[in-house]
């Protein structure tokens, strides 16, 4: 069978004047044929979407392809003129962004946009452009196809939003797509109809895909081919059965190792040390030895070759002397309800009642109550606790973080923060202390930090705002917590826009700890975090709730994740709660049929 794609010692980086060229990816192989799913795993920064977005040719300013070739078709993209380029992006190879709420332009209607991608790439007349795109909107099970059209993007849901990018990938009925992160901040029930959608398009249609990735269950689902980087080099690949069931690069294992499993209110093991920034530090010796249990000192004076074994390739010298892969025994959680009993209340919802719509008396009188997105809603939150929020898109979780965080207006109820503290009070009337002891880690980084300030100058705003340290002191807690969500130093002189998506929720959560609250409302904070990453916020999160009995109320739509942290979870639907109590008892002997559904959509990771 001919290669749809392959790609040939492809290595990605940028030429600074003074000094040789610096690497991104570094002479990645792969090939694909029609019809077949390859993903593509790693950590934040060690490339991965880099060489997704380098096969359509696509760069971020300043990178481009060093050396090595992209064929698709057996045509070599570099010998295509750019019209012809541009003809192909879109076309015959789409693009699924990670973030469609920002793929998608906020001021067009969903209509307009799904016109220009068929005006673009296809030979559909323009008179039958509206019913081919609910065509195409049915295809991905949107429902209410021709009323979708008229809205704009942020009247959608996030599953919503996914689903009119693939439909608009779909409108040039191309022969690859590639997917960065294409459920990431999905809730479990809307990623498993994603992911059935885009397995049933490959079956049907013989598409190809590239899977990125930090999710390794979602790969396990999607994909027959699994190909694993780390710091801009491919170091293992082969069939999704060999890597995820064998894996041979102690660097896999840690992977599978770092990802918590349901069932076992467990906490991860940790990977030691951070990724090496892919650099040309490790151009003569293995990029993995730094943090490897099977280093040996050929490892760090010699770069080990690609060894491939029937298929399953490993780039490891000490391939033959590693033991087979066993999960570990993860450290025990702390069981529930393991803190003194008399902690005090930290925070009491009581009949809690929010609205999206406005509140106010003309409102009222043109268009009488407003809907409630979430009602009766009733917790009480211990000091130290961590308690998990759990429940699909539009079940209302942010909406109560956000209100909580005050910014956003409650309708009625009651939430008290320490027993005195009226948290319905809008963020601008609430004391400078209560501001400071309660933080909110936002689910997009990219929104909630200040582009055209430096990473140091983020971490350091609530050091000089609550506590007034100096200069001097500022920079040493920012380099400590730099280094506690596991970042290198040499990060605070950048911007957010040279981090990648991972390493910029880091610097969020980085953010949100330096004003020591006593209070952290995290919003799918370890969503756009890969698996190693996220074990270690979670450790994180532990010390902190052990150290300095940090309170946390955890809105996830990882449920392992959620088991793993919370000593507690609710379970919302449509606003409401519809179970709550101790999270073993909740997920191991589930009452309501919707926690069950929630459950039994959770996938596999081994």
């Amino acid at each position: 069978m001919n290669d749809l794609l392959r790609l040939e010692k492809v290595s990605v980086g940028y030429r600074p004047i003074d000094s040789e060229p610096v690497l991104l990816v570094n002479e990645a192989d792969l090939a694909l044929g029609p019809g077949e799913t390859l993903g593509l795993v790693g950590e934040s920064g060690c490339g991965k979407s880099t060489l997704l977005l380098s096969v359509m040719g696509y760069f971020k300013p300043g990178l481009e392809r060093l050396s090595g070739r992209v064929l698709f078709e057996g045509q070599d993209l570099e010998q295509i003129s750019r019209d012809g380029l541009q003809q192909l992006r879109g076309g015959a190879m789409a693009l699924i962004p990670q973030n469609a709420g920002q793929a998608l332009t906020p001021t067009l209607k969903i209509a307009v946009q799904m016109f220009e991608a068929l005006r673009l790439h296809s030979d559909v007349p323009a008179v039958h452009w509206q019913r081919k795109s609910i065509e195409l909107f049915e295809r991905v099970q949107l429902p209410a196809p021709e009323a979708l059209l008229e809205r704009y993007p942020h009247e959608l849901s996030g599953g919503q939003q996914q689903r009119v990018a693939i439909a608009m990938a779909l409108a040039g009925a191309p022969k690859l797509l590639l997917l960065d992160e294409p459920t990431t901040g999905l809730d479990v029930t809307t990623q498993a109809q994603v992911l059935e959608l885009l397995t049933e398009i490959g079956r049907t249609t013989q598409t190809a895909m590239v899977f990125v990735s930090h999710d390794i269950g979602v790969i396990a689902k999607t994909c027959q081919k699994i190909a694993v980087m780390y710091a801009g080099e491919i170091i293992e690949a082969g069939t999704q059965e060999t890597v995820m069931k064998r894996p041979g690069h102690p660097y896999t294992q840690a992977l599978l190792a770092s990802v918590p499993r349901l069932g076992q209110a467990l906490m991860p093991d940790t990977m030691q040390g951070r990724l090496l920034e892919p650099l040309n530090a490790h151009k003569d010796s293995c990029a993995f030895e730094a943090r490897c249990l099977f280093a040996e000192p050929i490892c760090r004076s010699q770069k080990p070759a690609m060894i491939d074994t029937q298929g399953h390739c490993v780039k490891c010298s000490q391939q033959a002397s590693i033991t087979p892969f066993q999960l570990p025994d993860f450290q025990s959680n702390e069981a529930a309800g393991s803190l003194a009993p008399d902690q005090g209340i930290v925070l009491e919802l009581r009949d809690l009642a929010l609205t999206y719509q406005s509140t106010g008396l003309i409102h009222r009188w043109l268009h009488g109550a407003p809907e409630r997105v979430v009602a009766d809603v009733s917790l009480e939150l211990r000091q130290g606790q961590t308690l998990g929020l759990v429940g699909e898109s539009g079940s209302g979780k942010s909406s109560i973080l956000r209100t909580l965080a005050g910014l956003q207006p409650g309708l009625s109820g009651a939430a008290t923060f320490l027993g005195q503290h009226d948290l319905l009070v809008p963020v601008g009337q609430r004391d400078p202390e209560v501001l400071r002891k309660i933080q909110l880690v936002f689910q997009n980084p990219d929104a909630s930090l200040n582009p055209r300030q430096t990473i140091r100058q983020i971490i350091e705003r609530p050091l000089r705002l609550y506590f007034q340290y100096s200069a001097a002191q500022c920079f040493s807690e920012a380099r400590d917590l730099m280094d506690s969500v596991q970042l290198p130093y040499d990060y605070l002189g950048r911007f957010p826009g040279q981090l990648s998506g991972g390493e910029r929720q880091r610097v969020a959560i980085a953010r949100a700890l330096a004003a020591k609250p006593d209070l952290l409302l995290c919003d799918e904070i370890t969503s756009a975090l890969d698996v190693s990453v996220q074990a270690s916020m979670m450790q994180l999160l532990k010390m902190l709730r052990t150290q300095r009995q940090l309170t946390v109320l955890f809105v996830s739509h990882d449920l392992p994740v959620v088991g793993a942290l919370a000593d507690h979870v609710i379970i919302l639907r449509h606003g409401r709660i519809c179970e709550a109590g101790a999270t073993g008892e909740i997920f191991e002997q589930p009452t309501h049929p919707y926690t069950r559904e929630l459950l039994d959509a959770v996938l596999p990771h081994s």
